[in-house]
């Protein structure tokens, strides 16, 4: 049976499933077939599984499900994992978080939560691109580039224009780049991806997507790159809120499937004004009635849900992040040095570097493979190599940070009586989330008139409240425009 790469999601695909309308090596053909199409012009993916291996899997799960052997809700269904995710060197992928220093290494086992996807019958694809080391390398580099990867395209633009500031119109945004381009693009039904500060939030709601950064540390990092354990939490992403919830219920090992999923019983929504929070012109030129689209629009969306019953208030007003502690970077540094980047080398068995002063040296030396113009610095790296805090004074950073961050939010949702803080996707919003550790979801409004780009909504929740944006996503799914789909 045929089906749609740009429009079915995992849910529909699994009721096939078992239905016994479909197999799961037939859908794995399918969205070969996509990448074969598209992925030399994106160049989403930084190392795709062997086409024999993956086959044999599909062909493999198949079976288990003919005897009745049913791993999960969504078994045989495929997914893309960022290349910060550690696999095994038997299923044929590497595992470089972008950096041509890290090329070669071996990995004896899967990382934690590659693994439980595994257990729970998902078939990976590939290895999706990334902003090198999430952006860990060199200041104002493009999103989506890495020295390994490449640059990954968005589907819906294409060609970054020249001179394109970091978050412009063109840039496909954030370090998770190739995970939500892979599941734009028809490549796969789902992806997972990492977050320290907006890499989820910016390129899913830059492919349409709906996405979930759970809360901060209530998940096993072991094999995994990340840049900090201060900001940094993996989530799924996916092209509708279903996909995203039955991911979720995988990752945090609880279900999601409360009584009240269908109404909006106990769920208040706070709406930031979208002329406050937006983009700073530092990061995105705004062109002829882009940022007056980007207004209506949520403003539009607003109305949509209050008309469909969503309890809200529009707007409350919140504190800039500029008011909070300035010690993101020395953190990030740190966390970055003396816990991040050895605990990754510990998941591999066989690697060339052992340090941060490694990988700054590897880069050096081979500066033509490394560090290529444009991207020819690597001055993150030198400072989190020359960082010389003490734990004691930036665990004090942290508390300090997360305190701040947390009563501004509860304040808010206090004072405001709400459970979800929304603003655009193109906002500082996620920068109190990241700060307090809080989950962020996303979920699409529109497309630019000016580009094609899509733009959505930046959800925040307080500490352990997936299931009220999980909630809020399902509902809202009803009551929004359909997602924006690329026209290839």
């Amino acid at each position: 049976m045929a089906f749609n790469v740009l429009t079915t999601n995992a849910v529909d695909l699994q009721q096939l499933l078992e239905e016994n309308k479909i197999t799961s090596a037939h859908i794995v053909e399918e969205y070969l077939a996509q990448i074969d199409r598209y992925e030399p012009v994106l160049n989403a993916l930084i190392s795709p599984a062997p086409r024999d291996k993956v086959l044999k899997l599909a062909k493999a799960r198949d079976e288990e499900r003919q005897k009745g052997q049913v791993r999960g809700p969504i078994h045989g269904i495929p997914i893309v994992l960022k290349d910060s995710f550690v696999t095994a060197s038997e299923l044929g992928m590497s595992t470089t978080a972008g950096s041509y220093a890290f090329l070669g290494a071996k990995a004896s086992k899967n990382g934690a939560i590659t693994q439980r996807l595994i257990d729970s019958g998902l078939i990976i694809l590939g290895k999706a691109n990334m902003t090198e080391f999430a952006g860990m390398k060199m200041t104002m580099m493009m999103p989506g580039w890495s020295a390994h990867g490449g640059q990954t395209l968005s589907p819906y633009v294409g060609r970054i224009e020249d001179n394109e500031k970091i978050l412009g119109h063109s840039a496909p945004g954030g370090s998770s780049t190739g995970p939500a381009v892979a599941v734009a693009a028809g490549f796969s039904p789902l992806a997972m991806a990492t977050e320290t500060i907006g890499s989820i939030v910016t390129p899913s709601t830059r492919a349409g997507l709906y996405a979930l950064k759970p809360t901060t540390g209530v998940q096993d990092t072991t094999g995994l790159y990340t840049m900090t354990e201060f900001f940094d939490s993996p989530g799924p992403m996916a092209k509708s809120a279903a996909d995203v919830r039955v991911l979720s219920e995988i990752l945090l090992g609880r279900l999601f499937n409360s009584p009240q999923l269908s109404s909006w019983e106990g769920l208040s929504v706070g709406f930031l004004d979208p002329k406050i929070w937006s983009m700073s012109p530092e990061f995105c030129t705004q062109f002829g009635g882009t940022a007056e689209q980007m207004v209506d629009e949520y403003e539009q969306t607003v109305s949509a849900l209050r008309n469909g019953g969503c309890p809200l208030r529009y707007p409350v007003h919140c504190k800039d992040p500029s008011v909070l502690p300035n010690t993101i970077l020395p953190i990030a540094y740190w966390d970055f040095k003396n816990v991040c980047i050895p605990k990754f080398i510990r998941s591999l068995h066989e690697c060339s570097v052992t340090s941060v002063a490694d990988i700054v040296m590897f880069n050096k030396e081979n500066s033509e493979k490394a560090l290529p113009a444009p991207f020819v610095e690597q001055n993150d790296l030198e400072g989190a190599m020359n960082t010389t805090e003490g734990k004691e004074q930036i665990d004090e950073m942290k508390q300090d940070l997360r305190r701040a961050a947390r009563d501004i939010v509860d304040d808010l949702f206090d004072k405001e009586k709400i459970n979800i803080l929304a603003a655009p996707g193109d906002s500082p919003l996620c920068v109190h989330a990241s700060a307090a550790g809080y989950p962020v979801a996303t979920a699409p409004i529109g497309q630019l008139r000016y580009n094609d780009r899509p733009f959505g909504l930046c959800l925040v929740a307080r500490a352990d409240e997936e299931e009220t944006l999980l909630r809020f996503m399902d509902l809202y799914e009803d009551v929004a425009k359909p997602r924006p789909v690329p026209k290839f």
